[in-house]
């Protein structure tokens, strides 16, 4: 901790928490952002401690609560979090894959005060979205879809899109239809955690991304007129030209506690070395966020590296993602290699070339699953 910090005006309190509950999952995602090194996480923390957390956060600012894993659904503890973050005045978003949910469990959690649910789905058609789940999953995950819509919640739906599944996105899109989604959140995959280690099977290439986002922009077009579902269609970042503003910048919007207490800036920052993230049970929330080191460090502009020291544009993305800065190049306080202004953005183009030269990997093709029986860590 830099005990010579102190709380001011120039650091924004936290708005949005994520809890992740848990990396306890039944789904063995190829693209899951948990830590690939996660089963060495063996400690989660207690009701109490979560209950501590949020609680902490709430009297700093924080509005907004995301409870996630791992599978959420997994803590046994669950609706008591849930109400306990409906007495503080959070608006609470649970994320999840629906495994194991039912319409009980769904009404159980919507009289403990759940303001919204957003379920996944793995994939359009059931042989896909089971072998990329690797669970029996699909017909159950479209029948938690329609109990979260008779239950009285829009129906929030979110498809992961990668280049085993994006050929399907005309028939994602009609599924959402059929599920009666309210919103759909079409997320292309980011690089990190698992999807870094299996990037060669999911990156698309360019022109199947064009191809996609045509759908997609036409379909929302379509049904935005007609109001009757709204697509959010997320473009990955390795086809950008500019970086986006990751989190709103370090450490300025986002909170997010690991299951063990270890509290981050962004969902992958426990990827980067030489920094102490704090832990929850030594510290309060006040003192991680506004004292911390880590929390601290890419603050400002003072750690830029050029081009981003001299850029126009480092207010409005804060020289992009440290942890794919650090990921992609070896240093977190490069420019993020997205930015065809970096010095590294070849690092990028290589890795689009390799995904055109690829051509379509079929599921024989070597793929590295998060669960530890299936997985094996490259």
């Amino acid at each position: 901790m830099n005990s010579n910090s102190t709380t001011t005006p120039s650091i924004t309190p936290p708005r949005w928490i994520l809890a992740e509950l848990t990396y306890a999952c039944p789904l063995q995602c190829p693209y899951c952002s948990n830590p690939v090194n996660y089963t060495g996480i063996k400690s989660e923390l207690s009701t109490e401690d979560w209950k501590r957390v949020l609680s902490q956060a709430r009297e700093l600012g924080a509005v907004q609560l995301g409870l996630s894993g791992g599978e959420p659904l997994v803590r046994k503890d669950l609706v008591e979090i849930i109400s306990h973050a409906c007495s503080l005045g959070y608006y609470s978003n649970l994320i999840t894959s629906g495994y194991g949910l039912n319409k009980d469990k769904i009404q159980t959690m919507q009289t403990a005060g759940l303001d919204h649910i957003q379920l996944s789905i793995q994939a359009s058609d059931a042989e896909l979205n089971n072998y990329l789940a690797g669970t029996d999953s699909f017909e159950h995950k479209k029948q938690v879809a329609r109990w979260v819509k008779e239950t009285g919640y829009p129906m929030v739906l979110c498809v992961v899109i990668h280049r085993q599944n994006i050929h399907q996105m005309q028939n994602i899109l009609e599924m959402a239809t059929e599920l009666g989604a309210d919103y759909v959140e079409l997320a292309n995959t980011q690089y990190y955690g698992w999807a870094k280690v299996n990037r060669d099977y999911l990156l698309p290439t360019k022109e199947q991304l064009e191809s996609s986002e045509s759908i997609a922009q036409a379909y929302k077009q379509k049904k935005g007129v007609k109001g009757e579902m709204e697509i959010y269609y997320v473009v990955p970042d390795y086809y950008a030209d500019r970086p986006k503003a990751c989190m709103n910048g370090w450490g300025t919007t986002f909170l997010m506690v690991a299951p063990d207490g270890v509290a981050l800036p962004c969902h992958a920052a426990r990827e980067l070395p030489d920094i102490d993230f704090p832990n929850v049970n030594d510290y309060s929330i006040s003192e991680v966020w506004y004292q911390s080191n880590a929390f601290n460090r890419f603050r400002g502009n003072d750690w830029m590296q050029e081009p981003c020291r001299s850029c126009p544009e480092k207010a409005k993305d804060f020289g992009g993602c440290r942890c794919q800065a650090y990921l992609l190049t070896g240093d977190a306080t490069n420019a993020d290699p997205v930015c065809s202004k970096s010095h590294h953005h070849n690092v990028i183009e290589q890795a689009i070339k390799s995904a055109k030269e690829s051509g379509e990997p079929a599921h024989s093709q070597k793929v590295y699953f998060r669960n530890p029986q299936n997985s094996k860590v490259l």
